[in-house]
């Protein structure tokens, strides 16, 4: 079993920046990809960004590459996405996420662990 602890949500203007991590503990396979998520009231889920423990692949959203920027820290079994010049329509609920197959996807169903989610609100 794998738990996924997130941290770092909360309230900022828009422009700001505010940085989540999301530390990993438990079991878990060598090759696995960690992912974020978000969702907004009344929307589904969508597809933020994902990275390769092993091999460092990333992978953005449109709406988020060039101002997103994920990275982890293998040491710490911790995943941060660092979130800058942030918008409205950024706001949500961000989740991360564990896929077991060290395939990247986008696709929520395919990700094993879900962390508790942390709720990011972006004034205008």
């Amino acid at each position: 079993q794998v738990q996924l602890v997130e941290s770092g949500g909360g309230l900022v203007q828009a422009g700001g920046s505010l940085r989540l991590s999301c530390a990993a503990s438990g079991r878990t396979s060598s090759s696995h990809v960690m992912g974020w998520f978000r969702q907004a009231p009344a929307k589904e889920r969508e597809f933020v960004s994902c990275i390769t423990w092993s091999g460092g692949t990333l992978y953005y959203a449109d709406s988020v590459k060039g101002r997103f920027t994920l990275s982890r820290d293998n040491a710490k079994n911790t995943v941060y996405l660092q979130m800058n010049s942030l918008k409205p329509e950024d706001t949500a609920v961000y989740y991360c996420a564990q896929r077991e197959i060290g395939v990247i996807t986008t696709t929520p169903d395919l990700y094993d662990y879900w962390g508790q989610g942390n709720r990011v609100t972006v004034s205008s």
